[in-house]
């Protein structure tokens, strides 16, 4: 059932493969100028997607515990405002409902509080992070190893992060 419900959740990812800083300025003059640093996250040391992964793994303790516990303020404080407002509009939640795990169970979801029940609690409570990818300096995907039928290594994205002064928080 857990996996049938992540299968619901569809998270999708918006993001880019680089990020960019800007805005070195002169001294004093009025020209501006404007240096641009691509992140390649080739270039990440070992050392750091080590220290990485092991805090975002946890974070996502962290957040099934949260998610066990059923504590919606506190899961909903683990969003970003964009990601939280995404999955509670009203055409998402709709959209959700409408698929056919919630409609063999007749959950209609109204509001966020019910996306967290009936989705994110059965379907999150127990994630795993085995791996990351950089997709910028401060964001990575997070992602668990499973073996499929088949008896292939897959790999399932779980979250889409973003660290903010200390705080990891979920944007996708």
């Amino acid at each position: 059932m857990a996996i049938l419900l992540a299968a619901v959740v569809g998270f999708s990812c918006n993001t880019t493969g680089s990020e960019t800083k800007t805005k070195a300025e002169s001294s004093g003059k009025v020209n501006t100028a404007e240096t641009t640093e691509v992140f390649d996250p080739t270039r990440v040391s070992q050392a750091l997607y080590t220290s990485t992964r092991d805090e975002v793994r946890q974070f996502i303790e962290n957040l099934n515990q949260i998610i066990k516990s059923r504590d919606y303020e506190a899961w909903k404080a683990c969003l970003s405002n964009e990601y939280f407002a995404e999955i509670s509009s009203q055409k998402n939640l709709q959209d959700i409902s409408a698929q056919p795990a919630m409609r063999t169970r007749r959950i209609v979801l109204r509001v966020p509080e019910d996306y967290f029940q009936y989705v994110v609690v059965p379907s999150r409570a127990d994630l795993r992070v085995d791996d990351i990818e950089f997709i910028g300096s401060n964001r990575v995907k997070a992602f668990t190893l499973t073996t499929n039928r088949a008896g292939e290594e897959v790999r399932l994205r779980l979250y889409d992060l973003e660290k903010i002064g200390n705080s990891w928080t979920i944007i996708n």
